[in-house]
């Protein structure tokens, strides 16, 4: 019975990435001798710290999953401290590693729909607000939320939805934009990889990835370590071709009905330059219709 070799894959490498990063100190646990070869956890501790056998913690780093049970993912989430993000993830990847791949065939979702209502939502918000997917994709947003990301609508062109991911790694102009890029690349790679382990048959997803892999060294490189994130809230800092410096906070509200999307919202604090900031942006983005009923 074939398992989904690209999960298996993704759990080996997910294991060996999160135990490199633990030292036995930051893991309670003595160190012994001064010629330890790994800065990281040894598979003999993280199995120590799991409650299970080393033989049983090496399939599982191997790819091997088969039938595991809650009680030892729970285990090697305490052992490697996990976050709420990374325990989710790699619960996903036990569970799709040990499934038939034959059984579950990649399938293209197609451009999702955005119900009117939600369009109406966002029209009503007096702030920035856009609706994207877990692919990054902005689906729809308000005049505010398509002036704050002119760039990505800029570079997406007429024909292709916006994508802040293929913006953030293939636009030159995104380190500019993004004014902590570095951070911001990072939450993007780290929600894809969220965001894969959550549907890891969805080849739109798939196909994004290997775009991104393909054309950027940098996707590659963060990619490759693993990294797995939610992306709900924080702050953002923009540099806005219009209005400068902005520094925005931000929080994602998922859509209960409509599964994988979200309303992001930006605001800015009362009587702050980030405030002057999006009510100048927003003076300059009035419908031309109402503005023309107006003279």
């Amino acid at each position: 019975m074939a398992v989904n070799n690209d999960s298996s894959k993704d759990l080996r490498e997910f294991l060996t990435t999160r135990r490199a990063r633990i030292t036995p100190d930051q893991a309670g646990l003595p160190v012994y001798g001064a010629n330890r070869r790994v800065t990281g956890l040894r598979r003999e501790e993280v199995a120590l710290l799991a409650g299970i056998s080393v033989e049983y913690y090496t399939r599982l780093e191997r790819g091997s999953a088969g039938s595991v049970s809650d009680s030892v993912l729970d285990g090697l989430v305490h052992a490697l401290q996990l976050d709420e993000a990374e325990r989710d993830y790699l619960y996903r990847l036990v569970r799709t590693a040990a499934t038939p791949s034959a059984r579950a065939p990649r399938r293209t979702r197609g451009r999702q729909r955005v119900r009117p209502v939600v369009q109406r939502i966002l029209d009503q918000m007096p702030m920035p607000a856009y609706l994207r997917n877990s692919r990054f994709d902005v689906l729809a947003a308000n005049d505010l939320g398509r002036a704050l990301y002119s760039p990505l609508y800029d570079q997406a062109g007429p024909h292709r939805l916006p994508n802040s991911a293929r913006f953030c790694f293939l636009d030159p102009g995104a380190t500019e934009f993004f004014i902590d890029y570095d951070k911001t690349a990072n939450d993007c790679v780290a929600f894809l990889r969220a965001a894969a382990g959550s549907d890891p048959y969805d080849k739109d997803l798939s196909d994004l990835v290997g775009e991104l892999s393909t054309r950027s060294e940098d996707f590659r490189r963060r990619w490759a370590a693993h990294e797995v994130r939610y992306h709900r809230t924080g702050r953002k800092r923009f540099h806005h071709p219009l209005v400068g410096d902005i520094e925005l906070d931000y929080e994602a509200f998922e859509l209960s009905g409509d599964p994988g999307q979200r309303i992001n919202v930006c605001t800015a604090p009362p009587d702050s330059p980030a405030e002057e900031a999006l009510k100048l942006l927003a003076s300059w983005t009035v419908p031309v219709l109402d503005q023309a009923a107006k003279d």
